[in-house]
């Protein structure tokens, strides 16, 4: 398992090859044993495989190929809409339309869709996360036909991998672990900690194709904007109100 963790790979392109019934199941079953918040599994995961569903989806994503090209594509949720109709079938009045609530369901998903991930790798299967789900957590709300007390948190692609790409860079381990306290980062660390990710050869190209002069800025200039960090945040706020979680 370790070393099928520490050799992950993101994977965008799948083959013509299905993921049979009875191993999607056992993986989801598998997701479903995560750890989640006073064992109450304020999660749900849509399953799409028809082609045409596919196809409503995929401008949510911002048109990604593997959206349509993975034979799989589930959608996970922050769900109390099953929890909340419970409690009232029990004489119980629910008190979860806040934003703890919604952190609390949203950290639910999050951990279950982990979890299925590595079960996937460990399988075999290659998968992508697609960040664009709250970005565009209103037209998929529509598309799935979610209810009051559910939003969308992430999707994840799955199939059996058409290729085998190099694996992205990460952090040091000491870039991101911090002993009995807080510790935080000198100039010197900074530098140190982010070198080598500035000295491959892709962050180079992603200056240049930019015209740019660091790599810091074609994450606040291009990647991740502040007006587009913005945009996304009242229209999501917009969608928790919608929803019920404020």
């Amino acid at each position: 398992m370790l070393d099928t963790l520490n050799k992950r790979r993101t994977i965008r392109k799948y083959t013509d090859k299905d993921v049979s019934r009875e191993l999607l199941n056992e993986l989801l079953n598998a997701a479903c044993r995560a750890s989640t918040t006073g064992n109450m599994q304020v999660y749900s995961i849509i399953e799409t495989r028809d082609g045409e569903m596919k196809k409503k989806l995929a401008p949510c994503h911002f048109n990604q190929p593997m959206v349509e090209e993975a034979p799989v594509v589930l959608t996970f949720c922050a769900d109390f809409n099953r929890f909340n109709k419970w409690c009232r079938q029990r004489k119980a009045e629910p008190g979860y339309d806040n934003f703890l609530s919604f952190m609390t369901a949203a950290i639910d998903a999050i951990i279950a869709a982990q979890t299925l991930c590595v079960a996937a790798e460990e399988k075999g299967l290659g998968i992508c996360y697609l960040g664009t789900t709250t970005y565009m957590a209103e037209q998929i709300i529509n598309i799935l036909e979610l209810p009051a007390g559910v939003v969308p948190i992430t999707t994840i692609t799955i199939g059996w991998p058409a290729e085998n790409p190099e694996q992205v860079d990460r952090l040091p381990l000491k870039a991101v672990l911090h002993k009995e306290k807080y510790s935080d980062y000198s100039e010197q660390e900074i530098d140190n900690y982010y070198s080598e990710k500035e000295a491959r050869e892709d962050s180079k190209q992603f200056i240049e194709e930019n015209n740019l002069e660091t790599l810091a800025q074609v994450f606040t200039e291009v990647r991740y904007k502040k007006s587009d960090n913005e945009t996304f945040s009242k229209l999501l706020l917009d969608v928790l109100k919608k929803q019920g979680f404020i």
